[in-house]
């Protein structure tokens, strides 16, 4: 079967987009997914996306997202608002974190990401702890804030980020028995009330140009030690983006996406796992 895709990213967290709507795809499984994320053998993404039909009722279509290592996970901030730019207009859809809502812009789109949730058990924790401040470390790395935005995060905030070899640690990090979900990892330094400069080890992708939710995640944690103000900028190595957290407990998300090219290959090249 051959099987049209699109390739897009958000300030460098790159996706192959699969569109099931019109026609519905073979099964996707953990090895299909790894295969067609291959940088080497493969297309080559940091999230295999594929977006289906849905029979929820607040939602207009399902938005499921595979790490480049086939595992499927809850969110992805930056493949949202990609989404949103190829669908072209507004849309609720359904993810398996919430059912977020999509609206494109001028070369992006806002991304309304839902409601964070703070408490040990939504994270998932190992066990019960204050994750406003918890009481844990790795080498340099200590008393993080968790939030879950739909996937679990947990943030450390430094004095220079650029210090951390979060490439080395963050692995350590994500697999810790204390995350039985694994973690994505978020190392932040607060510049200024309105502004914010992260590095992030996204869980089962490693280190990333971008990551959405770890934007939101760690914008939500500065707000809620109050380092920042309530709508700051987060600046990661692909570029900013804009994060705003309503008065009614909404987590707003603006940014660029690009298309990068589209194409097209045989599903059964990958589905072999060669």
């Amino acid at each position: 079967m051959r099987v049209d895709f699109t390739k897009m990213h958000g300030l460098g967290n790159d996706f192959v987009i699969l569109d099931g709507r019109k026609e519905a795809l073979p099964v996707l499984d953990t090895v299909t997914a790894a295969a067609i994320a291959d940088r080497r053998k493969g297309i080559g993404c940091d999230q295999l996306i594929l977006l289906e039909n849905c029979d929820q009722g607040d939602a207009d279509f399902r938005m499921r997202i595979f790490n480049s290592d086939g595992g499927e996970v809850e969110a992805c901030g930056n493949a949202a608002r990609a989404v949103a730019l190829l669908h072209g207009v507004s849309a609720k859809v359904l993810t398996d974190g919430a059912v977020i809502s999509l609206e494109p812009t001028d070369g992006g789109a806002t991304v309304d990401m839902g409601e964070p949730r703070f408490d040990w058990q939504s994270i998932p924790l190992d066990y019960a702890m204050d994750t406003a401040s918890m009481p844990v470390s790795w080498g340099p790395l200590c008393n993080p804030i968790a939030v879950n935005v739909g996937n679990p995060h947990v943030i450390f905030f430094v004095g220079d980020t650029d210090a951390i070899d979060l490439g080395n640690i963050g692995l350590e990090i994500e697999h810790d028995p204390l995350f039985p979900e694994r973690v994505n990892v978020n190392v932040a330094t607060v510049q200024s009330k309105e502004r914010i400069k992260l590095n992030v080890w996204e869980r089962g992708a490693g280190l990333t140009r971008a990551c959405g939710t770890g934007a939101c995640a760690t914008a939500v944690g500065a707000m809620r030690r109050g380092l920042v103000e309530r709508k700051v900028m987060v600046e990661l190595p692909g570029g900013a983006l804009q994060i705003k957290w309503t008065d009614d407990n909404r987590i707003l998300m603006s940014g660029p996406a690009t298309e990068s090219f589209r194409g097209s290959f045989e599903w059964s090249d990958y589905a072999d796992g060669e």
